[in-house]
Formats: C-alpha cells, sequence, structure tokens
C-alpha cells in the first residue's frame, strides 16, 4: 500500500506558495485598494487603474472579484462624505439605467470578451477627450440631464463596470457636459457607483468569483483603502474647480489611454 497522503506536507506547500508570491500581490494589491480608497475620495478615474495593476498578479477575473469588496467597503466611507451632494436628477436617470447594464453584464458574462469591451470603453474615453480638446475654445451651455442620454451612458456605465470595474469613462460622458458643481458630481458619482457596487454583489457570488481566498485577500488590504479616502477627501476640497475638472479630464485620457493599449493587446494576441 502507498504512503497515506501528509495533510501537514499539503499544508507546508501551501504556505511555501503564499510565501513566494504574498510580497508582489500584496504589492500591487494594496496599491490597488489606495487608488480604490483616492477614487472613492472624489479623485475621479483612479480606481479604473486597480483592476489592471492588480492583474498583474492574478488573472483579471480574480482581480475584478478581489476589489469588489474593497469597492463596496469604501462605498460606505464615500457615501458618509458626500451624501448631501447629489444631483437628484441624475441619479433617477442613472440607477435604473446602470442596474440594467449590470444585468446585460452578467448575461453576457460567459461570452463576451472581456479585451473587447476594455477596448470599447477605452476608445469611449479618448473620443471624449478628443472632442474636449476640439470644442474647448467654443462656449457652448451647459447639457440637461437629459433622458435619452441618459439611459444609454447609464445603461453602459453599469455594463463596464460589472466587467472590470470601469465605468467612470461612461458616466463621466454624460455628466462632464453637465458642468455640475464640483461637491455635487462628486456626490452623484459616489452614489451611483455605491448602488452599482452592490447590484453587482449577487451575480458575482453566482459566478463564483466571491471565493473565500478571494474575500481573504481583500480584507488585508482594506484598510488601505480607508487611509487613501481620508487623505484624498482632504486634498479634493482644498483643489479649485477648475484644476479639479483639468485633473478629471486628464486622468480620463490617461486612463482610456491604457485601456485601449490592454485591450488591443490582449485582442491582437
Amino acid at each position: 500500500m502507498g504512503a497515506s497522503p501528509d495533510p501537514r506536507g499539503d499544508r507546508s506547500r501551501r504556505i511555501a506558495i503564499v510565501s513566494r508570491l504574498s510580497v508582489s500581490f500584496y504589492l500591487a494589491a494594496g496599491l490597488a485598494a489606495a487608488l480604490v480608497g483616492f477614487d472613492k475620495s472624489g479623485m475621479p478615474a483612479m480606481g479604473m487603474l486597480g483592476v489592471p495593476i492588480l492583474a498583474l498578479t492574478v488573472s483579471p477575473v480574480a482581480a475584478a472579484a478581489i476589489l469588489l469588496p474593497i469597492y463596496i467597503v469604501s462605498d460606505v466611507f464615500g457615501l458618509i462624505l458626500y451624501r448631501r451632494n447629489f444631483s437628484g436628477r441624475n441619479l433617477a436617470i442613472l440607477v435604473p439605467a446602470a442596474i440594467a447594464g449590470v444585468g446585460v453584464g452578467w448575461a453576457t458574462a460567459s461570452f463576451i470578451s472581456e479585451a473587447a469591451v476594455t477596448l470599447l470603453v477605452g476608445s469611449i474615453g479618448l473620443v471624449y477627450c478628443a472632442n474636449l480638446v476640439v470644442t474647448r475654445r467654443l462656449t457652448r451651455p451647459a447639457r440637461r440631464a437629459d433622458v435619452s442620454r441618459g439611459v444609454l451612458w447609464g445603461g453602459l456605465t453599469g455594463f463596464t463596470s460589472f466587467v472590470s470595474h470601469s465605468g467612470a469613462p461612461p458616466f463621466q460622458m454624460y455628466v462632464l457636459p453637465q458642468r455640475l458643481e464640483k461637491m455635487a458630481f462628486l456626490g452623484t458619482g459616489t452614489i451611483l457607483f455605491a448602488v452599482v457596487n452592490l447590484a453587482k454583489l449577487g451575480p458575482y457570488y453566482a459566478l463564483g468569483q466571491l471565493s473565500n481566498d478571494n474575500l481573504a485577500a481583500a480584507a488585508w488590504v482594506v484598510p488601505v483603502a480607508l487611509a487613501a479616502i481620508w487623505i484624498g477627501s482632504r486634498l479634493v476640497r482644498v483643489i479649485p474647480e477648475r484644476t479639479f475638472y483639468l485633473i478629471v479630464e486628464v486622468a480620463l485620457l490617461a486612463v482610456s489611454l491604457k485601456l485601449v493599449y490592454d485591450g488591443g493587446h490582449a485582442l491582437l494576441s
């Protein structure tokens, strides 16, 4: 008869694997969590870099699953910060559309390429940034929060957020032309994405992405995200409104370029 398996040996091998990967993984996870925290504090588009950074050490699907609990915990503190600053009309339009977009993402999760969605999100952001450059010198009145555009961009926000936590470009495509007051812009985005992230919780669980290992990894870096929220919330309140929107636009351009590169590279590979 062969020797019976030694559970202590299996455990030691698991510990060895974790220790070998922990430095690179937790550095990437800590940075990703900090970016999520800065995003929730009111420094938009930073959170979108979380999945690409964490995906350097784990699969993109695992990266998205690990970051979802961090987003949800961070949302609580974001809601406390911006609970009095929001556009009710925008939320009334965007929230139902975004939840429907999450449903579409769930229904198509098995056959929609993540690379194609990444490329689409990045392309939307680049088109918007190019439009800003072309029209910067033109004087245009602020857009109204209209239902037809809100349903379109809200649906895309929910869909792309479900796939890779990259709902910021569609949201900004719809809201930035309205020229909302800075705090109203931040509060509207905070509340919308808090609802969207909660809506993603059930589908992620049903798809088996919220494993014990992923939840344990998320728990380790939640404090990093909370510290980043505290720091970012103080920075954003002293940044002039014009400078704030310039930062948003530059961040959107940088993230969009990164997404286009990642999506195009993945499709070509």
